[in-house]
C-alpha cells in the first residue's frame, strides 16, 4: 500500500488524512499533475519558509498539503465537471474530504486555496493555507529568482517526484476539457486563453458581447 515513506525524509505531513488525499490525488490523476501536485506543497512550505513562515505554527501544515496535492483534481476524469477546472477540482476536493468527516471549517480552506490558485493576486492575499498553494504550483512551473533553492533541493525532490513533462501535460488536460465542454474555458480566461493559442481561434471583442445581448441597446 501506498504511504508518504516512499518519498523518504521530503517532509509531507503523515496524518491519515494526508495520506488518503495523497492516495485519492494519485488513483485519479495522470503521473504527471499527481506528481506537480505533491512538489507544489514542497515549493509552497519552501516559499513559506522564506517568508518566515513555520509550519503547524503561522499555519496548518495539514491544510497546506490537502491545497496542493487535491488543486489539479478537476483536471482529472473524476473531476471533469461543468465548471472551470479550477472550481471542479475544489468541489471534488470537498466532497472527497467531507466524506472523510473532515470539519466544515477546515473543508472550506481547502476549497478556498484550490478554487483561487489561479487568482494569484487575490490568493497572495490570503492566509497562508490558500496563498502558499498558489505560490507553491507557481513555483514548480516557473521558479522565482527572488527564492533559490539550497543547493541539490530541486535534484532530491525531482529523484522521487520527477517533472514528467508537466508544462504541456497540463496544458493539454485543461484543452482537452474545453474542447469537449467549451463552457469550461471562457474568453479572457486562463483556460481561454490557453485554448485560444491551441486552436487559433480569436477572441470576440468586448462590442461583439455585448451585441449578443440586443434586448439593453448599448451601443456605442
Amino acid at each position: 500500500m501506498t504511504t508518504l515513506d516512499e518519498y523518504g525524509d521530503l517532509p509531507f505531513p503523515r496524518t491519515a488524512t494526508a495520506l488518503a488525499a495523497m492516495r485519492f490525488a494519485r488513483d485519479i490523476e495522470q503521473p504527471d499533475i499527481f506528481n506537480h501536485s505533491m512538489r507544489t506543497y514542497l515549493y509552497g512550505r519552501f516559499v513559506g519558509e522564506r517568508r518566515g513562515l513555520r509550519p503547524d505554527l503561522d499555519y496548518d501544515d495539514e491544510l497546506l498539503f490537502l491545497g496542493c496535492v487535491l488543486h489539479d483534481a478537476g483536471l482529472s476524469a473524476e473531476g471533469d465537471g461543468d465548471q472551470s477546472f479550477d472550481l471542479d477540482g475544489a468541489d471534488l476536493a470537498a466532497r472527497f474530504l467531507t466524506g472523510r468527516g473532515v470539519a466544515a471549517d477546515r473543508v472550506e480552506v481547502v476549497w478556498d486555496a484550490i478554487a483561487l490558485h489561479l487568482c494569484v493576486e487575490v490568493a497572495a492575499r490570503k492566509r497562508p493555507e490558500i496563498a502558499l498553494v498558489t505560490a507553491g504550483a507557481g513555483y514548480d512551473l516557473a521558479p522565482s529568482p527572488k527564492h533559490p533553492l539550497p543547493p541539490g533541493y530541486a535534484e532530491r525532490v525531482h529523484a522521487v517526484l520527477p517533472r514528467l513533462g508537466v508544462g504541456p501535460g497540463i496544458r493539454d488536460a485543461i484543452v482537452a476539457q474545453a474542447l469537449e465542454k467549451p463552457h469550461k474555458a471562457p474568453p479572457f480566461t486562463f483556460p481561454g486563453e490557453l485554448v485560444r493559442q491551441a486552436t487559433g481561434r480569436g477572441w470576440p471583442t468586448w462590442d461583439e458581447l455585448i451585441a449578443r445581448e440586443p434586448s439593453w441597446h448599448d451601443r456605442a
